[in-house]
């Protein structure tokens, strides 16, 4: 992207000057091009407020990212649309984030972008990584719950309050304390926490094993050597062209699976083509054992790699895919203990990680509704009859739970009668709900769902119950990767070209970039 001083210069004016235009119509200078923005930036601002106010569920993700020495706090909005039932997005914010990054100064700002879109009590979670501020935040600022321990007041004695004293009170506590932050509830990112098990948890595993640990830094070691002289040498990266006829990959520290990928692109080689580079390189040969290693470690960490990638999703991807993608990882990661020679036991460790850093998600009634009434998923990814008797069972609860709201909405809004006897008041105030036609209703309902062999989202087009919750539980992301996607395209924005851009302008360009498929 181009500075807004571009349409001035000649070059610039030269080339348009070519394009064939209304009769009168002149390039606009650099002031109106500016005004035509904010013209853009309110339009579309009006449009994303108002793809809102049709909305009864949707979720946000944030992030926080640094660059030229100014911090932003980015957050995105996720929702499915209730008629097509496709993911939609939309940018929300990417303000300059002053100061110190502390839990309350994250709550104030998430805070005041919800209140700013007046979605606050439409969110159904917030996406972020595991950073301890983030965490921090969500954990003070919930909104407080009512008292539901079920103890009694034994204290029957009548208290009488002076009116005028506690009005008085009341204003005096408007006047000291600021508005109420409440944040909606909090998930972490899974992507980051199956990055955690990958670089964290399986590295701490291999350095304990005193058998391992030995072949497992010297196999990385001579491949960093490898990737280093691949890397900063272009007569070395040559030499790997004619070899292998092929690059290696080198690892990345801000990508996700970069380190599992290049070893992947070092074992799809013959170790005597390998040891032909590193002899050219002077460096030591990889041995029989440690290519055995780095094979055997591809293996075992591929299935988590690929719930990775499939967890950074954004378009096809629901919260409802987080549980049976993690029931899936751990079978299939189990299923690789046969064949192993030297990694027999990472597997298990890799399970067990993936069941500490995943216990809350594991043990989630949440979770299971959104994979349930994810007709990709219904009950298929439970492998016990008794785990699936109980996720139906939640999911009539839920539906059960959903069908009275509904009744009594319906019941709040009917018209009022003409004729208020007293006769009809009784009746009126005696009136019960048909339990039995409403649980069989919604019995058929969840029966005939689960009997569908249909996989498509329209399915639940012939389910309105299990689509009203499928549209709550599943309007969040498994992962904060949009946000992170905001910041990538903030790169395109904020080059080194355009540093000097005010913090509004910066945001207001890269709010008309993401969100440019939103039309007046």
């Amino acid at each position: 992207m181009l500075p807004l001083s571009t349409v001035e210069d000649d070059s610039f004016r030269a080339i348009i000057a070519k394009i064939p235009k209304k009769a009168g119509a002149c390039t606009p200078c650099s002031k109106t091009f500016a005004k035509y923005l904010d013209a853009e930036y309110a339009k579309m601002n009006t449009e994303v407020k108002k793809s809102f106010e049709e909305l009864d569920f949707l979720s946000t993700t944030a992030d926080i990212w640094t660059a030229h020495n100014r911090s932003y706090l980015g957050v995105t909005a996720h929702w499915l649309d209730p008629h097509s039932l496709e993911r939609k997005k939309a940018a929300l914010a990417c303000r300059r984030f002053k100061g110190r990054h502390t839990y309350d100064s994250i709550a104030i700002e998430l805070d005041n972008i919800h209140s700013s879109f007046s979605i606050s009590n439409k969110i159904t979670a917030t996406v972020t990584d595991n950073g301890s501020n983030f965490v921090k935040a969500f954990k003070v600022y919930q909104p407080v719950q009512g008292d539901d321990s079920g103890e009694e007041d034994d204290d029957d004695d009548v208290t009488f309050v002076d009116l005028h004293d506690a009005l008085q009170d009341m204003n005096v506590e408007e006047d000291v304390e600021e508005d109420v932050v409440t944040l909606p509830p909090h998930h972490r990112c899974a992507s980051h926490t199956a990055n955690l098990i990958s670089c964290s948890d399986v590295d701490k595993w291999l350095l304990s094993r005193p058998g391992i640990k030995a072949v497992y830094r010297s196999a990385t070691s001579k491949c960093t050597a490898l990737w280093n002289k691949a890397s900063r040498s272009t007569v070395a990266a040559e030499i790997v062209d004619e070899v292998l006829e092929r690059k290696l990959l080198v690892p990345c520290t801000t990508r996700w699976n970069s380190f599992h990928d290049a070893v992947a692109r070092v074992c799809e080689f013959p170790i005597t083509e390998l040891n032909t580079i590193s002899y050219n390189f002077g460096l030591k040969a990889i041995t029989d054992r440690e290519y055995q290693f780095l094979r055997e470690y591809c293996t075992v960490m591929k299935p988590l790699t690929i719930a990775l990638d499939i967890l950074q999703g954004e378009d096809n991807c629901f919260y409802g895919t987080l549980l049976p993608t993690l029931e899936t990882l751990m079978s299939k990661t189990l299923d690789l203990k046969t064949g192993l020679q030297i990694l027999g036991d990472l597997p298990e460790a890799v399970v067990k990680a993936i069941q500490t850093r995943f216990a809350e998600v594991l043990e989630s009634e949440t979770a299971v509704l959104a994979a349930v009434t994810l007709p990709r998923f219904k009950l298929r990814w439970l492998r016990t009859q008794e785990r699936k008797d109980n996720a139906k069972a939640s999911l009539l609860a839920e539906c059960r739970k959903s069908a009275q709201d509904e009744d009594q909405l319906t019941g709040t809004n009917a018209p009022t009668r003409s004729l208020c006897t007293d006769s009809a008041i009784e009746d009126d105030f005696f009136s019960f709900e048909d339990e039995e036609d409403t649980s069989a209703s919604v019995e058929s309902q969840v029966a005939d769902y689960l009997k569908s062999g249909a996989q498509g989202m329209d399915t639940l087009n012939g389910f309105p119950l299990i689509k009203k919750i499928s549209l709550k539980y599943n309007a969040a992301t498994p992962s904060s990767a949009p946000a992170e996607r905001l910041f990538s395209l903030g790169k395109l924005v904020f080059t080194p070209k355009r540093n000097r851009l005010t913090d509004k302008r910066f945001e207001m360009l890269l709010l008309l970039r993401y969100n440019q498929w939103f039309e007046g």
